[in-house]
């Protein structure tokens, strides 16, 4: 397979090519212009010739009288050495002429023409003798234009050279031209073949880089952006899974050898096993939500679309939290009715780990309320409880996977893992909403806004 020409010399090849256009287009159109100029220049010569020759010609109407006017009509064309003369008579008979040698062709077109015989060209004027006749022998003059046919050609013959010589220098200027304004492209080239996991930081200069490139920069510098974003986050991530992991592991492990270090009747066997089962049931559902998660960043959540009414959707999940927050001594409200088309187990996983949330943070006597809204374009969802302000630093952290906004992290928590929020998020999205956190003197509000 043919090596693909480059960008360089595309644009060097296209520099030349319209050079080229350019200058064989103003070629063509100088030479036709100079040959009109000739035809001009000979037609007001051949005009002013008329006159005299027609006066040296007075009284002819025969070849027998135009014997008689032969040497005047001589001595006037000596006058004009490249002018020659033929006379016809009204029966197309030659009576008269001056070409030397003769001419094949006795008759021309009456007019301005060009003819060329044996190698000589002529400009020929025929015009009738006498105008005012009906019937009147015919002048036919004949210009020698040799020499405008040879600068015409000497013309052409440079208008070729000068096409050829600009397309090559084009060419040569164009492809180190190119060379130049392509500089920030192998720039931004050196640079991606030099981009890896430890030099995601690098960026292109966008003050260096030309007006047409400046797009081009800034996508390419928010790419890089966004792959050391990406690659932090799933350094984090490893990071986190580790953290989480270790301590379930731990336990089960020193579980284990503290249950096999002597033997022990079937009830403590039991009771070990129903410990280490807790441990596992727990991770296994860290597994499920982590997959979750991996599902929802490749797009392969398809929510299943009912018409759902969500007053009744928070009423059961109220209701099903209602024992839990009897015992934190908190109340649950529900204010509004909203209809969506949505997948309802998708929805109710994310209200649930919204009101969750809530009730952990909510201290006893207060409220968790649930607020819908619904207007012609969407429904909006909030889920407000009183409780500690969450730093506004925070705010942008809390959909983060194992982000939790306590300090205290909790290791080991067989409870929550810090993924609730996350798959929350990930559920809504793939309703095509957006959720986001509000929190301040002591109100902390999800705020979700769905397409209706």
């Amino acid at each position: 397979m043919l090596k693909r020409i480059s960008l360089g010399s595309r644009l060097a090849l296209l520099f030349a090519a319209c050079t080229a256009l350019v200058s064989l287009t103003a070629g063509v159109l100088f030479n036709q212009a100079s040959e009109a100029h000739f035809m001009e220049l000979d037609q007001q010569l051949l005009d002013s010739k008329l006159p005299s020759l027609r006066d040296a010609l007075t009284g002819v109407t025969s070849a027998e009288l135009l014997t008689e006017h032969r040497q005047a009509l001589q001595d006037e064309l000596a006058h004009s050495p490249d002018l020659s003369l033929q006379v016809h008579g009204v029966d197309g008979r030659l009576w008269f002429d001056s070409v030397t040698p003769s001419m094949n062709q006795t008759r021309v077109h009456d007019g301005l023409n060009t003819v060329a015989d044996q190698g000589v060209s002529y400009r020929s004027y025929s015009v009738p003798l006498r105008p005012e006749q009906q019937a009147s022998p015919q002048l036919t003059l004949l210009l020698n234009i040799t020499h405008h046919q040879h600068f015409l050609e000497r013309m052409q013959h440079l208008i070729w050279l000068t096409v050829g010589l600009s397309a090559l220098a084009t060419a040569l200027l164009g492809a180190w031209a190119a060379r130049s304004g392509l500089r920030p492209l192998r720039q931004m080239s050196e640079i991606a073949a030099s981009v890896s996991a430890s030099s995601l930081t690098t960026r292109l200069p966008q003050t260096e880089m030309p007006v047409e490139l400046a797009e081009l920069t800034q996508a390419f510098n928010a790419m890089l952006g966004r792959l050391d974003d990406a690659f932090q986050r799933l350094s984090a991530f490893s990071a986190d899974i580790a953290h989480e992991l270790r301590t379930p592991l731990s336990n089960l492990l020193t579980h284990t050898q503290v249950t096999l270090t002597r033997p022990r009747d079937l009830e403590a066997y039991r009771e070990a096993l129903l410990g280490n089962l807790e441990e596992l049931q727990w991770m296994a559902q860290m597994v499920n939500d982590m997959l979750y998660l991996a599902k929802a960043e490749h797009g392969l959540l398809n929510p299943n679309r009912e018409r759902l009414q969500l007053g009744s959707e928070v009423d059961a999940l109220l209701e099903f939290f209602l024992p839990l927050a009897e015992e934190a001594q908190v109340r649950l409200r529900r204010e509004g009715q909203a209809i969506l088309n949505g997948d309802r187990h998708m929805l109710r996983r994310a209200l649930s780990n919204l009101l969750d949330n809530a009730l952990r943070f909510t201290p006893a006597e207060s409220e968790v309320s649930v607020r819908l809204e619904c207007t012609c374009q969407q429904v909006r969802l909030s889920v407000e409880n009183n409780g500690k302000t969450i730093p506004a630093e925070m705010l942008p952290r809390l959909f983060d996977r194992f982000y939790r906004a306590d300090p205290a992290r909790h290791e080991g928590s067989t409870e929550h893992a810090g993924l609730g929020l996350a798959i929350t998020r990930s559920i809504i999205k793939a309703h095509g909403g957006t959720i986001r956190c509000e929190s301040q003197d002591g109100l902390t509000r999800f705020l979700i806004e769905l397409p209706v």
